[in-house]
């Protein structure tokens, strides 16, 4: 696959250094595992930042690094645990909502988003040790952004020269002014995203046949 040219762990030492001083810009893309409705995959969210920052590296140039599932809070800003509809996708997931209440991480809620904007730090440090010189980090779970855009802040105060310099987006940026509105949460926005850029993963079947009434745990 083409895009397997663009994954920094698919590449051979010497592709790796052709592709970096053609263009030394990293991809890092960040997401979550969180219910998108009965017809999404559960990693919609970093399936769909991670194939978006493929197609960037293939056009403009550059190395995406694996993606990053893991480590961000999970009591905040989760479907799982904050939505309206929250027992239901526990039923759906066949668990118990409990799992989801405060105080299960153990971690208090600031102690969360801070390892977790540390975990960015450190892979902003060792992506820069790899001679990179613009890191990209792509958000597929909007509320990551933030967490991005402070650890950026830290690294960018943290790091020696020859500095790298890191930019957090969501994705939405890059056609901002051409769709209005942009993002929602497992509705138009990010199913047909990912039915673009991942086609099969989607099982429109399991909406609901009233087009009035809501899917669980989705929004637009």
């Amino acid at each position: 696959m083409a895009e397997n040219k663009v994954q920094y762990e698919r590449l051979r030492p010497a592709e790796i250094v052709a592709r970096r001083e053609a263009c030394p810009v990293a991809y890092l893309p960040i997401g979550t595992i969180e219910w998108h409705g009965e017809h999404n995959p559960v990693g919609l969210d970093t399936l769909k930042i991670h194939a978006l920052l493929a197609q960037c590296a293939q056009r403009i140039g550059g190395l995406v690094f694996p993606p990053l599932y893991y480590g961000e809070n999970r009591e905040q800003a989760l479907m799982e645990a904050n939505a309206a509809d929250r027992d239901q996708i526990a039923a759906k997931m066949a668990l118990p909502s409990t799992n989801f209440d405060p105080g299960y991480m153990v971690e208090t809620v600031s102690e969360q988003n801070r390892n977790y904007q540390s975990l960015l730090v450190h892979i902003m440090h060792e992506i820069r040790s790899l001679g990179f010189k613009v890191l990209v980090v792509g958000g597929g779970h909007y509320p990551l952004l933030d967490h991005a855009r402070s650890a950026a802040a830290l690294f960018h105060q943290e790091q020696s020269r020859p500095k790298m310099l890191v930019w957090a987006m969501t994705g939405y940026e890059l056609v901002k002014g051409q769709f209005q509105p942009c993002g929602d949460h497992a509705g138009k926005w990010e199913t047909s995203m990912l039915m673009h850029l991942d086609p099969g993963m989607q099982d429109l079947s399991m909406l609901p046949e009233d087009r009035s009434q809501k899917p669980i745990g989705a929004s637009n």
